[in-house]
């Protein structure tokens, strides 16, 4: 009764009010007495009520998206040539750029005679390739000019030449002699290989005594020779042979690099030279062969040592 009464009393106040005419701001609104907050505090929370009136008065804004941070720090260029960029230097520069993209054109050019038939020639264009990429190395580093764009140009250059043309060169070589679909696996086997043989290259600590795998030019040059010289093979041992080629490619053996061979005794080179002179096919065969079998054998004597 009490608060049925009090009720009614502001009720009463609030018509008055209307009545004699004065402006009563929030007339319309029935406030609650300040006796019954607290009993409503106690009931629900303090927090939640105070929250609650909070909510209530702040003012509601459209809905707007949220702002990525504004990056201020200037875009600053690298460039391709460290150090003194002389006139001189530049000319180098471009020079060693100049052997890397004969190389990649080399590379085209071969895929274009395989595709043609002529893959003689195109067996001749791929050696070109791999001479072309070992001169703009060694230019850049006699000339000074080494620089991590030309690493990474030598790079793509030799995924076209050495990933796809030797392949292709291949393909076309082995056409009529093996079933198209072994040809095709093997070839693609080599493209594979060689791809994530230079891209593990271009992110591994460089070794100065020995390559991890075969690398892809001395994949290339052998795949190369072999159609040039007409290695007298059948097509199912020369898709085996292409075949394990490419796994040694992606190999964890190590492999001698070419400025070690040069190092061996004068007698060693003996052999070949005499081979060559008496049967050339029969002597790259077995030269082939063992350089391959000295991977796994380096590796038998690295467990052993260690």
């Amino acid at each position: 009764m009490r608060r049925s009464s009090t009720f009614a009393r502001q009720v009463l106040l609030v018509r008055v009010g209307r009545r004699d005419g004065d402006t009563v701001v929030g007339a319309d609104l029935v406030v609650p007495d300040h006796r019954y907050a607290d009993r409503q505090r106690r009931r629900y929370g303090r927090n939640r009520f105070d929250r609650a009136e909070v909510d209530a008065v702040m003012p509601v804004s459209p809905a707007l998206p949220p702002t990525a941070p504004v990056d201020d720090t200037p875009s600053m260029s690298i460039p391709l040539l460290p150090g003194e960029r002389t006139a001189a230097r530049r000319m180098k520069f471009a020079l060693v750029n100049a052997c890397t993209l004969s190389s990649l054109m080399l590379g085209m050019l071969a895929i274009f005679l395989a595709m043609q038939g002529e893959v003689r020639i195109a067996a001749l264009c791929l050696i070109a390739c791999v001479a072309f990429d070992g001169l703009d190395g060694a230019l850049a580093r006699k000339l000074g000019v080494a620089s991590p764009f030309g690493a990474q140009m030598d790079s793509l250059a030799d995924m076209c030449s050495f990933g796809l043309a030797a392949p292709v060169v291949v393909y076309a070589s082995l056409a009529g002699s093996v079933p198209p679909g072994a040809a095709a696996v093997a070839c693609a086997l080599v493209a594979a290989c060689a791809a994530i043989r230079l891209a593990r290259f271009n992110v591994s600590p460089k070794d100065g005594r020995f390559f991890c795998g075969v690398p892809t030019t001395m994949a290339a040059a052998v795949l190369a020779l072999t159609v040039a010289i007409g290695l007298p093979v059948p097509g199912l041992v020369m898709v085996a042979g292409v075949a394990l080629l490419a796994f040694t490619m992606v190999s964890s053996f190590p492999y001698a690099k070419l400025a070690r061979l040069v190092k061996l005794p004068p007698w060693l080179w003996l052999a070949p030279v005499v081979g060559a002179l008496i049967d050339i096919r029969l002597t790259f065969a077995l030269v082939v062969v063992g350089y391959l079998v000295s991977g796994p054998l380096l590796w038998l004597h690295q467990r052993r040592t260690a």
